[in-house]
């Protein structure tokens, strides 16, 4: 059952095989309903964008002082969402934690759809989106060059690299699977398989070369997790404005990330077990593991917010004091203190085991959790640009219809490429799967 803590396994690797692959290109009503949500919001959002190219940045609520906005916010919410997918698969791979087993693929999946939608983001703060290419270093007559003392360069770099290791990384473990889809699979989708799967066969071989293959990249991801979240902390930390300019953000914001990724995982896989019926994969025990590293890295962040408030006060500076205070009691008050009840308190209830293997407790405060990293990035972004070191730019930062629109329409994106994933490729790992299960024996199946 679904509610047992621990972990039930199926008795047979055909019985693996058949459960995993029974829900590719079968869509149900339900994923057909869900589909058409998604797609529903990303063309909104693609007019909400439109409306920007046509009409100019505008018609965003984006001004002076405040000229990052919804844009940045979202641009680094999707990036920390991304960092979930390798801290599973790369560094819980390198450590041999057995709980990974169940979640990895989809938090892999995850992984690289996230970013694909963070990558959005520089384009459409860029405002004429046509001139992107400026973004790359590349020779050229004008003899002109990237400022590589942007932190929107660091971005494009450190974001780009990831994706690309990601990819990567999220392809080479598909392959056996694939492989595995291929061999049930006839006409002209088995040729597609045959393709994406590169001739495998699983030889001796072959599994020789890619354990050593998956090892390397997963040695080479594990670091991605702390550099490139560090890299986008920079944006703020090496600013001179108050409430950005500290040495904490690096960790700080890698915390940040796999919290919110690991909550991200626990929302997304917790329903697909339930209506797929994985629950000899992907069960509460799974579940109840993300929960923990969610309450580890919860209380890193309560601490780097008290450590924040206690720097401010203990340096005597008047304005980073002055910042702090303001955002616990001034204008943004009601975003700092949805960030703190969500981040720091709504988790809390998972430190009593019962609730913390309940999938209704799991599901909602995995919500709330995704709710409150989004208003931290918002709090700490719009708060510091509005409330600046000039009392004369003051102003309520508020986003525009097109704002709202470009941010609704990226969750769009990014659960149409998800549910895309769902039916197209294996959500759970099943090679990995099989290695769980006791090898069949020569007499037993003689007798059977």
């Amino acid at each position: 059952m679904f509610l047992n803590h621990k972990p039930n396994r199926p008795a047979t690797y055909g019985e693996a095989n058949r459960d995993i692959i029974r829900v590719l290109l079968s869509p149900s009503m339900g994923y057909f309903a869900l589909l058409a949500l998604v797609t529903t919001l990303m063309i909104y959002g693609g007019y909400s964008w439109y409306m920007q190219l046509r009409y100019g940045l505008g018609v965003a609520g984006i001004t002076h002082p405040n000229m990052w906005g919804v844009y940045i916010v979202t641009f680094v919410f999707w990036v920390g969402i991304g960092h979930a997918g390798t801290l599973i698969s790369a560094i819980l791979y390198l450590v041999r934690s057995k709980w990974r087993t169940g979640v990895y693929r989809a938090s892999e999946a995850m992984t690289v759809f996230a970013v694909m939608t963070a990558l959005l983001f520089p384009v459409l703060h860029l405002g004429r989106a046509w001139q992107m290419y400026w973004f790359f270093p590349y020779p050229n007559q004008r003899y002109l060059w990237v400022n590589f003392k942007s932190p929107l360069m660091w971005d494009v770099f450190a974001i780009s690299t990831y994706f690309t290791v990601s990819a990567v990384f999220f392809f080479i473990g598909l392959v056996p699977d694939i492989a595995i889809v291929r061999d049930h699979s006839k006409g002209a989708i088995r040729k597609v398989y045959s393709l994406l799967s590169l001739g495998w066969a699983g030889t001796g071989r072959q599994w020789h070369h890619y354990m050593a293959a998956y090892g390397f990249f997963a040695a080479l991801a594990a670091p991605l997790v702390l550099s490139v979240h560090s890299v986008v902390s920079w944006d703020f930390a090496v600013a001179i404005t108050a409430g950005w300019h500290s040495t904490i953000f690096p960790p700080y914001f890698v915390a940040g990330a796999i919290f919110s990724g690991c909550a991200m995982v626990i929302t997304l896989l917790l329903p697909l077990t339930i209506a797929f019926k994985w629950e000899k994969y992907v069960n509460i025990w799974h579940f109840e593991q993300l929960a923990k590293m969610c309450l580890l890295t919860s209380g890193i962040l309560t601490y780097a917010y008290a450590t924040e408030y206690f720097v401010g006060w203990y340096s005597q500076n008047p304005y980073e004091w002055q910042i702090f205070a303001w955002r616990a009691t001034g204008e943004y008050a009601w975003a700092f203190w949805t960030m703190v009840i969500c981040n720091c308190v709504a988790p809390l209830p998972w430190y009593i085991p019962s609730l913390r293997r309940n999938p209704w407790v799991l599901f909602i405060v995995s919500i709330f959790i995704n709710i409150g990293m989004w208003f931290e990035r918002f709090n700490i972004v719009v708060s510091s640009l509005s409330h600046n070191f000039d009392p004369s730019t003051w102003w309520y930062y508020w986003p525009s219809e097109v704002e709202w629109g470009i941010m609704i329409g990226s969750f769009g994106w990014f659960g149409f490429w998800f549910l895309l994933f769902l039916q197209a490729l294996p959500a759970v790992a099943i090679a990995e799967i099989k290695e769980l299960i006791a090898p069949p024996v020569k007499g037993a199946l003689e007798a059977k």
